[in-house]
């Protein structure tokens, strides 16, 4: 699995474009649709994955075909197969009661919006958030492996037991 990162917006939002086998899965299509659209080339979309609806995350959300688009409410807290990607979904409110987080298991990479990144978790202040969601959501994430990979929202890639611990 190849995972790209697109930086969008003026929020510099990190937008995924996940490849495998000519197929892709793209999370949080934040703004700059064209710039997006070199990375995806001629690779079959198969899913758009939204991890929460805060503008920066959703801003070129309106150029993908609306049946390919998934978020928690057309996501359940389960394993889906989507293609050749295999990956769980996890609820974890608290910067907003909509964020999802996307676990590919054989990968060992989380995708948390902005769940958690690196040295940091989401603001609470936010719309949409609360502090009592965001430490069930972190105590949550205590039961998976220390060493998953996250690819955050915003900045650097940093690991699971660096931001628990």
């Amino acid at each position: 699995m190849k995972i790209d990162r697109v930086v969008v917006g003026k929020l510099q939002t990190n937008c995924y474009i996940i490849s495998k086998n000519q197929k892709c899965i793209i999370i949080d299509p934040g703004d700059e649709y064209e710039k997006i659209k070199k990375y995806i080339g001629d690779k079959k979309i198969v899913g758009v994955i939204i991890t929460h609806y805060h503008f920066d995350h959703i801003g070129a959300l309106k150029y993908f075909d609306k049946s390919l688009i998934l978020d928690k409410n057309n996501l359940d807290e389960k394993i889906y197969k989507m293609g050749d990607f295999e990956f769980e979904i996890i609820y974890t409110p608290g910067h907003k009661e909509d964020a999802i987080t996307i676990y590919f298991h054989e990968e060992n990479v989380m995708f948390t919006g902005d769940f958690i990144f690196k040295n940091a978790i989401g603001r609470t202040d936010l719309d949409g958030g609360n502090m009592l969601d965001m430490i069930n959501s972190l105590n949550k994430m205590k039961k998976y492996n220390m060493n998953i990979i996250i690819y955050p929202g915003h900045g650097d890639t940093t690991i699971l037991r660096d931001e628990l611990c």
